[in-house]
C-alpha cells in the first residue's frame, strides 16, 4: 500500500495513532482521578476493569498496534530524514522551531521505556515496591498499591518527570497532527498551537498531581 510506502502517508498514520492515543490519555487521566474519592473511588474502577474480561485484553491489543505504528513510523521517518540531512539544514526556519519539535524522537523513545516501567509496576506488579492486598469489599486493593509506591520519593519523580516528558511531546504532537492533516492555515495554527499546549499542561498537571499529592502526604488513607 503506497501509504505504509510513501513518507506522507507514514506521517499521516502517525498523526492519526497518535491522537487516537492521545484519547486513551484523556480515559486514563479520568480512571486514575478517581483516587481523590479514596480507596472505595479507584478500587471500584479497577474491579469494573477487570470484571470486563476479555474486552480489556481486546483494548490492549489495540492499543498496542497503534503503539507500534506510532513508535515504527517515528523511527522510520526520523532515520530517513537523518539520511537526507546529514549535516544541520543550511537554511532553518528558527522561528518555528522548538525544544519540544526538535526533540519529538527522543521524548516519545522516552515515553516508551517510562510505559514499559509503568506495565511493570501497576499492571504486571513485578516490581519490588508493590505492595499487594484486598480492601475490605473483597477487592484488589488498588488504593494502598499506589499510595504506597508514590510515597517514596524516587518513584514519585520517576512519575513527575514522565509527565513533562509527555507534555512536551504532547504539545508539539497536538498541534502536528492538525498540521500533518491539512487542518489549519496561517490563521488557526496560532491558536491549535496554544490549544495543545493547554491540552498538555491539563496532562501534566493531572498525572503529576497524583504521586506529588501522596509524596507531600495531601492524599493519604
Amino acid at each position: 500500500m503506497q501509504i505504509l510506502t510513501s513518507s506522507v502517508g507514514r506521517k499521516i498514520l502517525m498523526a492519526i495513532t497518535g491522537q487516537l492515543m492521545v484519547l486513551f490519555v484523556v480515559v486514563h487521566l479520568l480512571g486514575n482521578s478517581s483516587i481523590y474519592i479514596g480507596a472505595d473511588g479507584i478500587n471500584a474502577y479497577a474491579k469494573h476493569l477487570h470484571d470486563l474480561g476479555p474486552l480489556v485484553w481486546v483494548f490492549r491489543l489495540a492499543m498496542l498496534s497503534l503503539l507500534s505504528v506510532h513508535v515504527l513510523f517515528g523511527i522510520q521517518l526520523t532515520l530517513e530524514n537523518s539520511a537526507a540531512s546529514p549535516q544541520a539544514y543550511a537554511v532553518k526556519n528558527y522561528r518555528k522551531a522548538t525544544f519540544a519539535s526538535d526533540n519529538m524522537i527522543w521524548t516519545g523513545l522516552l515515553i516508551l521505556v517510562f510505559l514499559v516501567y509503568h506495565l511493570m509496576q501497576f499492571t504486571a506488579r513485578v516490581t519490588p515496591d508493590i505492595v499487594q492486598g484486598v480492601d475490605t469489599a473483597g477487592r484488589y486493593d488498588v488504593f494502598t498499591m499506589v499510595l504506597t509506591s508514590f510515597q517514596k520519593g524516587g518513584i514519585a519523580f520517576i512519575y513527575v518527570a514522565a509527565m513533562v516528558v509527555l507534555f512536551l511531546h504532547l504539545s508539539h504532537g497536538i498541534q502536528s497532527f492538525f498540521q500533518t492533516v491539512g487542518w489549519n492555515n496561517d490563521k488557526t495554527l496560532p491558536v491549535i498551537t496554544k490549544l495543545a499546549k493547554v491540552v498538555a499542561v491539563v496532562f501534566l498537571v493531572g498525572y503529576s498531581s497524583i504521586p506529588v499529592f501522596i509524596l507531600t502526604g495531601i492524599l493519604s488513607k
